[in-house]
């Protein structure tokens, strides 16, 4: 799905359309969508691409919890101080989107290192 139509879906989620070669131009409104105004769906631009870094970001973040599941398992091999390690790593994971409100502050983000 192109930013175009992610903006348009912003403002009106019910909105069909079809654009051509993703030119902001080149938009036809379908089935009865009213019209927006192009300068109304570029004001879009921003929160679209603040929204598609933080879903890059909570996808990494999920795989890694994912990922480090099995250092939760009781019948898990490791130590104390290792097991400490796992869940300060998860729960660092869990809160990095904490107070992110730009795409600047998502991409960088200081990513927690493995134990």
């Amino acid at each position: 799905m192109t930013n175009i139509i992610k903006a348009i879906l912003k403002i009106n989620p019910n909105a069909e359309v079809s654009i051509i070669d993703n030119d902001i131009n080149q938009i036809t409104w379908l089935n009865g969508t009213t019209p927006i105004p192009k300068a109304d769906i570029e004001a879009q631009f921003p929160i679209v691409e603040f929204d598609m870094a933080m879903e890059d970001l909570r996808a990494k973040r999920n795989k890694d919890l994912q990922d480090s599941d099995w250092t939760q398992l009781p019948d898990n091999t490791l130590t104390s101080e290792q097991r400490n390690a796992w869940m300060q790593f998860r729960t660092e994971l869990r809160n990095i989107t904490d107070g992110l409100t730009t795409v600047e502050q998502v991409k960088n983000v200081d990513y927690p290192d493995k134990p």
